[in-house]
């Protein structure tokens, strides 16, 4: 991770700067106004990761700027990280330098942290972790009041549990998360709720079932399956797959099926190109498939994935990258209209920008 120049006085001109840039970028594509959900503009990260710097017998928190990487930067404390996450921050350093177990051949530190206030920190090492390292990580664990876990080469010890469990409220309605440590999870809790609000804003109306490509821990899929009768998610993470499924639990949601495969495989599929056992169980003629909703990773979508996806009435296309996501949109506004653009602050203070965009067939 690297350092972030936090300003918050100047967080509306740099959120200004952004918006300009996407209506810039994608006017060709005769977007309506673009709607703009702010981030708080300090503490709203709920994940961090920081190098373990030894100086002397001092263990210290450090960063990289971005393109340096000789010496990094002491960090005391993280104004981008939630409150919560800050305090542990604090709480945790002077117990580590005070066991001389605990801080040798530590070189990183990451934290997952919710809005509910639960935490969990993962000590990262060079070295093989004994039972020594074990019972004195317990007492940690105790005195911090968080799960700790300890990681090493092919070494993962669970102390007391790998994840956390946020509550995410949308529309005045509370949803429950178990977030996996080391699998993907929103880092900017508020933002995550805006953009769950907006895609249920969009689908309010459609008629039909959903199929989500990508689906993760089920962050959208759970909250959205109160828009339709059924809901045909994928995944091709077994982590994200399993807390999709504990989640579905959690949530006392029946209405969703997850297949785990990727979105070029149901791609395949859904082209009757190749038949997976992983489809088994699963009826694709039982689903009136009238919307889709992708959220890809950062290389956007993949040729087939963009032909499927123009054949639905509705697209739900939500984006960590802007290029290609206008790559993207220069195929599927051939079929489709673009409805709704939403620009969503989850990086402050960085260039990157998170888009949704609501597309209908033309």
């Amino acid at each position: 991770m690297s350092v972030h120049l936090v300003h918050p006085e100047r967080y509306q001109e740099q959120l200004l700067e952004k918006q300009q840039r996407i209506e810039a970028d994608f006017a060709p594509f005769d977007i309506p106004n673009v709607e703009v959900f702010p981030s708080e503009p300090a503490h709203y990260r709920q994940r961090a990761e920081f190098k373990a710097w030894h100086e002397g017998d001092q263990l210290h928190y450090a960063m990289y700027a971005q393109g340096e990487y000789k010496k990094p930067y002491i960090i005391d404390r993280f104004p981008v990280a939630s409150e919560y996450l800050n305090d542990l921050m604090a709480a945790l350093l002077p117990k580590l330098n005070a066991s001389e177990l605990l801080k040798r051949k530590l070189f990183q530190i990451e934290f997952l942290c919710t809005q509910a206030g639960d935490g969990l920190i993962t000590l990262i090492y060079h070295k093989a972790l004994d039972e020594q390292w074990q019972k004195e990580a317990m007492q940690l664990q105790e005195a911090l009041g968080c799960s700790i876990m300890g990681r090493s080469k092919k070494q993962k010890l669970v102390l007391s549990r790998d994840h956390v469990f946020e509550t995410l409220n949308i529309h005045g309605k509370a949803f429950r998360y178990q977030q996996v440590e080391s699998s993907f999870t929103q880092p900017n809790a508020g933002i995550c709720e805006k953009m769950i609000e907006w895609a249920m804003d969009c689908c309010r109306e459609s008629q039909g079932h959903l199929i989500e490509l990508y689906c993760g821990n089920g962050n959208f899929t759970i909250p959205l399956a109160q828009c339709f009768d059924k809901v045909l998610a994928t995944e091709i993470s077994k982590t994200s797959v399993k807390s999709a499924q504990e989640n579905m639990r959690l949530n006392n949601t029946d209405n969703i099926q997850i297949a785990r495969m990727s979105a070029e495989e149901f791609s395949q599929a859904m082209a009757g190109v190749r038949s997976f056992r992983r489809l088994e169980g699963i009826d694709l003629s039982s689903y009136e498939l009238s919307t889709v909703l992708v959220d890809p990773p950062r290389a956007g979508l993949d040729e087939d994935t963009e032909k499927m996806v123009a054949g639905f009435d509705n697209i739900l296309y939500i984006s960590c990258n802007p290029e290609t996501l206008a790559q993207n949109l220069n195929t599927l506004c051939k079929s489709h209209k673009v409805e709704r653009f939403a620009l969503f602050d989850q990086f402050p203070y960085t260039h990157h920008i998170e888009c949704g965009v609501w597309l209908s067939k033309r």
